[in-house]
């Protein structure tokens, strides 16, 4: 019996530690919806989109279930190199923020996006949009082939 509480007790401490919570190296071997980058801020799912001139950012739960962005607000900066690009986020349909601007996609590029959905504080994500995520066999444990 002393055996089981302590069992259950352990279990619960490792649930209650953010067991549902996803790293930024588990969701860069994943294929985002959209062909973006994920990162998990809070309990939503942010993908970045980043295209020549534009910014897209798509919110989910942990389960996929689409957020509704109307009412939010946001920024992206884009920071590469020597050069540091801003701008508003604003909602465009469904899930998505959308803002363009004049930025230079570069390998090393960085983009902290900041985004308050209608009623919330605001939430921060830190992504690194044209490193290549690393390769299945890359990312397996030791022994694994």
């Amino acid at each position: 019996m002393k055996y089981l509480k302590s069992s259950l007790l352990a279990a619960s401490l490792i649930f209650s530690q953010g067991a549902f919570a996803h790293s930024d190296e588990y969701l860069d071997t994943q294929t985002a919806p959209h062909g973006g980058q994920l990162r998990m801020v809070q309990q939503y799912h942010y993908e970045l989109v980043v295209k020549a001139g534009e910014v897209s950012v798509y919110i989910t739960d942990h389960a996929g279930k689409k957020f509704d962005t109307r009412g939010a607000t946001g920024t992206a900066t884009l920071l590469s190199g020597k050069s540091k690009a801003s701008m508003q986020l604003t909602p465009a349909g469904d899930n998505q923020m959308k803002g363009s601007g004049k930025f230079e996609l570069a390998p090393d590029m960085k983009v902290v996006v900041s985004i308050a959905l209608a009623g919330q504080p605001a939430l921060q994500g830190r992504f690194t949009p044209m490193q290549k995520a690393p390769s299945a066999a890359s990312t397996a444990h030791p022994g694994q082939k």
